[in-house]
């Protein structure tokens, strides 16, 4: 799990492991996980971007960039909060997660919210 708080902005990401969608035979390892944007501040902000830095166990890593999440660029007043869930696939049975959503005010000034890494495992993978 992970909870971090920038600049009034707490995110919140639970990772789970997805056997339905995962393939050990084929050295995929499904993991869904879902996040929580709160806005805790006094002043909005509407998240614009996302990046990712997806890690595996073997070192490999993968970014992802892109406008928004889950095709939204929600706007959070003070005391709003944002919710979805995703997935990630990794070629190994554990990883990690970290990155940060690019979030703008109402004057148009931008800052980084950052997302606290978070581990991607499947049940008992690390024994």
């Amino acid at each position: 799990m992970s909870n971090t708080e920038t600049e009034g902005v707490r995110i919140t990401v639970k990772a789970a492991f997805w056997p339905e969608r995962s393939s050990p035979d084929n050295n995929q390892w499904a993991f869904t996980y879902a996040v929580t944007v709160k806005n805790e501040g006094t002043r909005a902000a509407t998240l614009r971007a996302r990046h990712w830095v997806i890690t595996d166990a073997n070192g490999r890593v993968e970014e992802v960039r892109g406008e928004g999440v889950v095709g939204k660029q929600p706007r959070l007043e003070s005391g709003d909060s944002f919710e979805y869930t995703s997935w990630a696939m990794l070629r190994t049975p554990f990883g990690t997660m970290r990155g940060e959503y690019v979030m703008e005010r109402i004057d148009g000034s931008r800052f980084e919210a950052k997302i606290g890494e978070f581990v991607l495992t499947q049940p008992n993978a690390l024994n």
